[in-house]
């Protein structure tokens, strides 16, 4: 998708933090208008004096052109965090994140006090598998100090030829000293939507990023699911670590599972970047209960779905508190080769919230904990006592050695918040079932003999 070259449309961004963003949704440009205030004449005097004092008077010998970039560089950086300048190479990264396919380590980063940090590491990639964790402060990448280094530029340094290492410098919370974590570079191909079933009844979904095809691949997997398990219960969507990506595929997701209603309106300055988009007719997952797991991982294009799905009732949020990216970028194609990424509007869940510097904040809250099973010294039943009085409706005696329990998924040891929306889900259905039963208890019965 060479959308940036000769190209004079906009493209609205929900983006991950780093300059990996993802691009989808064209708008038209309108023409500049001119604008009625004077530009400050004694600013721009004080502009070209200190320009003049670099070019003439800095150690180094820098060029007049490489001067005006870094001024455009510090003006966007200095409006947010999501604002910055795209060079060639930031526009190729765009371009790579959009199909899913990229060599590196496998992590999103933003910027943090002259650090990079991880957001999350992609699922199933060399970072993960490494044990990068988000929230991790990159200090140094192969001993060289990253602290003031630009973001884009401390990306293309994590990149390299498949098979190269590369050791990380981490800081940790909860970690006393900075310690190394070495990466062998790769082909990171992200597959941003996977699935399984639990237990034969519950479905698992783990959405990873959301890419341009995320929606129609998540509608799909609802499908099959329902398919290989014709009694599913209910639905664990994952979207913990997930730094968010293309709008218009967090749209199509909450869309497979609305019937209909608001799922996210933008508003800005510019007429173009104020829209709303609404569900459509149909409800892939055929009505099935559903909770969604969210942490401070979970951002922009995640929280546009946890949202519309919390606002709208058709989903109960677990987990922690979400990041709190709810701004949209457009990118504004400058020349052939270099653009602009602009924050031009904010969003807002259907019931008006903007989750900016707020996130969404869960229906349950569970923090990451580890699941640990305690077993008592002895256990006894009233079937392991000798002459016990036989069940009365003629059922088999239960020994204690009988009622032991199955040991858990190493799973759901391993992750208490999967475990807990497992849990939900299964009392959702245990509480439906008593609902039945009482409707049926309720009804008189006609005594014998009557006719």
């Amino acid at each position: 998708m060479h959308f940036w070259a000769r190209s004079a449309a906009h493209f609205l961004l929900i983006t991950a933090l780093s300059p990996l963003a993802l691009a989808q949704q064209p708008v038209q440009v309108p023409p500049p208008k001119a604008s009625t205030e004077q530009l400050p004449l004694q600013d721009l005097r004080l502009f070209t004096k200190v320009f003049d004092h670099i070019r003439t008077a800095y150690v180094n010998d820098i060029s007049d052109s490489q001067l005006l970039e870094n001024a455009i560089r510090g003006m966007l950086s200095e409006l947010d965090p999501h604002s910055t300048f795209l060079d060639a190479d930031s526009y190729g990264d765009l371009q790579i994140n959009t199909k899913g396919e990229f060599g590196g380590l496998g992590i999103e980063v933003s910027s943090e006090d002259g650090f990079v940090k991880v957001v999350s590491p992609i699922d199933d990639t060399p970072a993960q598998k490494a044990g990068v964790q988000a929230g991790d402060l990159i200090i140094q990448l192969d001993k060289k100090n990253l602290q003031g280094l630009p973001l884009n530029e401390a990306v293309q340094l994590m990149r390299g030829p498949t098979g190269s290492a590369v050791v990380l410098t981490i800081v940790r919370k909860g970690v006393e000293k900075p310690f190394d974590i070495t990466i062998t570079r790769d082909i990171i191909t992200v597959a941003s939507v996977r699935s399984e079933i639990f237990e034969d009844d519950y479905a698992y979904v783990r959405i990873a990023q959301f890419q341009a095809k995320t929606g129609q691949d998540f509608s799909n997997k609802l499908k099959q699911l329902r398919q290989q398990a014709p009694h599913l219960k209910g639905v664990i969507m994952d979207l913990r670590n997930n730094p968010g990506g293309v709008l218009q595929a967090s749209v199509n997701v909450v869309d497979a599972l609305l019937e209909e209603g608001l799922i996210v309106y933008t508003q800005g300055r510019l007429d173009n970047t104020s829209q709303q988009h609404l569900a459509t007719p149909g409800d892939d997952s055929n009505g099935l209960p559903v909770v969604v797991l969210i942490n401070d991982g979970s951002a922009s294009a995640s929280e546009i779905v946890a949202g519309a799905l919390q606002d709208q009732g058709r989903a109960v949020i677990m987990g922690t508190r979400s990041f709190g990216k709810g701004s949209v970028q457009t990118v504004i194609p400058i020349t052939q080769e270099k653009a602009i990424k602009l924050t031009t509007a904010l969003y807002f869940t259907p019931s008006g919230r903007s989750i900016q510097a707020q996130g969404i904040q869960p229906d349950i809250i569970v923090e990451p904990a580890q699941v640990t099973t305690i077993k008592t010294r002895s256990k006894r039943a009233e079937a392991d006592l000798s002459g016990h009085i036989q069940n009365a409706n003629g059922g088999n005696d239960i020994t204690s050695k009988d009622k032991s329990n199955s040991e858990l998924d190493p799973r759901l040891m391993k992750d208490n918040q999967l475990y807990a929306a497992l849990n939900l889900l299964k009392g959702l259905q245990v509480f439906d079932q008593k609902l039945q039963k009482s409707a049926i208890l309720e009804k008189p019965i006609a005594a014998k003999g009557t006719p």
